[in-house]
């Protein structure tokens, strides 16, 4: 808490809170959601073995239920325009759902009511609240472990 003494440093706050608003081009709120990238919710899992809830990391448990802001890239599929719902991944060479895949390279997005997007090559932001719900594939294995839900890209 800043100090009504002490004006200066409250000038100085307002100061610093400015230039942050300037340098990023929005304003910095305790309500933007909290910016994470796909390292910050990788754990230790061999490539093909079995998901284990276990293996989540404490980090990445205090994200469950939480606003995040995440980038990546929207995984090819037949609909081009108009999506609710898609698979965002680490990179785009399609490699990162289903099986062989890392289970930590992947998301189900979930777009909030009245939202779509159309798809692209390049990385998008999207941001949403963040759930852990493992989702099973045809052949009965986990396929995909994150899901962003109420989603909105930015």
């Amino acid at each position: 808490m800043i100090d009504a003494r002490r004006p200066h440093l409250r000038i100085l706050a307002v100061a610093a809170l400015v230039a942050l608003q300037t340098a990023f081009g929005t304003a910095v709120t305790a309500d933007e959601p909290k910016g994470i990238s796909f390292d910050d919710v990788k754990f230790p899992i061999e490539r093909d073995a079995e998901y284990d809830a276990s293996l989540l990391t404490p980090e990445i448990l205090a994200l469950d239920g939480q606003q995040i802001k995440i980038r990546g890239y929207i995984r090819p599929s037949v609909k081009q325009s108009g999506i609710q719902k898609f698979i965002l991944v680490r990179d785009n060479l399609e490699c990162c759902f289903g099986p062989g895949a890392m289970l930590f390279d992947c998301m189900i997005v979930r777009l909030g009511e009245g939202e779509t997007t159309e798809f692209t090559t390049r990385p998008i932001a999207v941001s949403g609240t963040f759930y852990i719900k493992p989702f099973k594939g045809p052949d009965d294995r986990i396929w995909a472990v994150f899901n962003l839900r109420d989603a909105k890209v930015d």
